[in-house]
């Protein structure tokens, strides 16, 4: 399968045959080289892949080709596939990775500071201004009305901290498997995601002090 033909994958399929029931049979065609399941994979999980995508690589065109080589991979090593992980689960480790792949090859720039988003504190410790309780991300992103700025307030966060929190908070990843994606080592995610909890509060209450005063 080339590189023209993975960009296809994009747009819907036409299947003349009857495609397995379930994902076991399902994997059974993909390891066959089954066209018409592969198909089905990419009209399933395409949509959900391209937003995870999207969400770490902030780019349209970067998200599509992480996209497209993360099923590049599944029609590559479709054989080797283990059934004890569900196909879905896979395919999201996959495009994550893939996604991450693409921001290490990006040219190399000056890491971002964190610390102009990070609340102040007074000489006795105390907040310099009262924070609110912390909302995790997914949640926040769950109300309507904040959703908006939540977003905004998580694309500010500089990228080595913005992907810590996306893929423990948002993609759900366990502590090991994030520094295993990043190459980092379990405490260094655990920092980081904790300064980045902190950077995302301060932002998001900055932004409802303007808004209610």
């Amino acid at each position: 399968m080339g590189a023209a033909e993975a960009r296809s994958c994009r747009y819907p399929f036409r299947v003349d045959h009857e495609l397995p029931e379930n994902e076991s049979e399902l994997i059974a065609a993909l390891r066959l080289g089954d066209d018409a399941a592969f198909e089905r994979v990419v009209r399933e999980q395409g949509g959900r892949m391209l937003s995870v995508a999207r969400r770490i690589l902030r780019d349209e065109s970067e998200a599509e080709d992480a996209v497209q080589e993360a099923f590049l991979q599944l029609h590559r090593k479709a054989a080797d596939f283990r059934e004890e992980a569900q196909l879905s689960t896979w395919l999201h480790r996959v495009v994550v990775n893939a996604a991450l792949m693409r921001i290490r090859r990006r040219k190399s720039r000056p890491e971002e500071s964190i610390e102009d988003q990070l609340p102040q504190f007074l000489e006795n410790g105390h907040h310099a201004v009262d924070a609110s309780p912390w909302v995790p991300a997914d949640e926040a992103l769950e109300q309507r009305e904040t959703r908006d700025f939540v977003r905004e307030s998580i694309d500010k966060l500089p990228e080595n901290h913005r992907t810590v929190l996306l893929l423990r908070d948002i993609e759900e990843l366990s502590t090991r498997e994030a520094a295993e994606l990043l190459d980092l080592s379990e405490n260094a995610v655990k920092v980081r995601l904790h300064r980045a909890r902190l950077a995302l509060r301060e932002l998001v209450d900055r932004r409802m002090r303007r808004k209610t005063a």
